[in-house]
């Protein structure tokens, strides 16, 4: 028979508040883990990550929101485009049942903090999970790997099977550590943000450092060139170069800006400018405009 105080003790989630139908506990955080194992199968180039980090919430939004209005406006909250590096993400995922968890039960945050912060470690979590694990880990195995066949005189598996599941092993530690350690300091940090009224400044710095490497990516990844040019006596001018002369890169900024005035300002969808940007390649093409 199991007694009060042991029925009391069991009520109790990881932090020792009371468990009750709205609060959550490790089984509800260890059934997020196995949610978001999928967390990358929705991806795509309109919401990134958003559809893998919505699923991944369905455990816990099932749970704490008993109001249906309060559970869609949850799911519309997740809906958002999110992206960050994928095994690091779990990380903010936890925190942010911890901050949903508060959102239902104490209702003391604005719903909207939820998403300003998953905004705001959307570009750190990256730069270090892109570095650290891409960048240093993937290497080195891959290395350990290859010099392991070839000693082998490509006879050997051990290479390719020790880079798997190193590689796997490191990603699903950080998963599942990813969710239980952000849901346990996602508690306190909601509190303080709150408290402190850093989340204003926070998002602001945010949205300026994301702008500041979007902007450095533009030159580099959008690649617009005009085929114009005309003769100057015996010298043939480039409108192109006459144009990188004065501002390097000036025609992809002018196409970028325009691209973010569509999608912000007149609501017109990503997948129609891709094709639209599409189009526009083609045919410049073919009219002798671009190259």
């Amino acid at each position: 028979m199991t007694s009060g105080n042991d029925m009391v003790e069991n009520n109790k989630d990881i932090e020792g508040k009371d468990n009750s139908d709205t609060h959550l506990n490790k089984k509800d955080l260890w059934k997020t883990y196995l949610y978001s194992q999928g967390f990358v199968t929705g991806f795509n180039y309109s919401k990134q990550e958003a559809p893998g980090f919505m699923f991944s919430m369905i455990p816990v939004l099932e749970k704490i929101y008993k109001d249906e209005d309060e559970k869609r406006e949850a799911y519309l909250r997740h809906s958002e485009l999110f992206l960050t590096e994928a095994r690091l993400s779990h990380f903010v995922i936890g925190m942010t049942a911890a901050m949903e968890e508060r959102n239902a039960n104490e209702k003391d945050i604005d719903p909207r903090s939820i998403g300003a912060i998953k905004s705001a470690l959307m570009g750190p979590l990256a730069g270090i999970g892109d570095s650290l694990y891409h960048g240093t880990l993937r290497p080195i195995m891959a290395g350990l790997a290859i010099s392991l066949v070839v000693a082998s005189n490509h006879t050997s598996v051990i290479g390719p099977i020790l880079f798997v599941f190193v590689m796997a092993l490191v990603g699903q530690l950080l998963r599942g550590l990813g969710i239980f350690k952000g849901y346990k300091f996602g508690v306190d940090f909601v509190a303080k943000v709150q408290s402190s009224g850093i989340l204003g400044k926070l998002t602001h710095y945010a949205g300026i450092a994301a702008y500041v490497v979007i902007g450095g990516f533009v030159y580099k990844f959008v690649n617009m060139n005009l085929a114009w040019s005309y003769k100057a006596g015996e010298t043939v001018v480039s409108l192109q170069k006459t144009l990188d002369g004065l501002i390097p890169g000036l025609l992809p900024v002018i196409y970028t800006l325009l691209m973010y005035y569509l999608l912000s300002k007149k609501k017109v969808g990503a997948v129609t400018l891709i094709v639209i940007t599409m189009a526009v390649g083609i045919v410049g093409v073919l009219l002798g405009i671009l190259k």
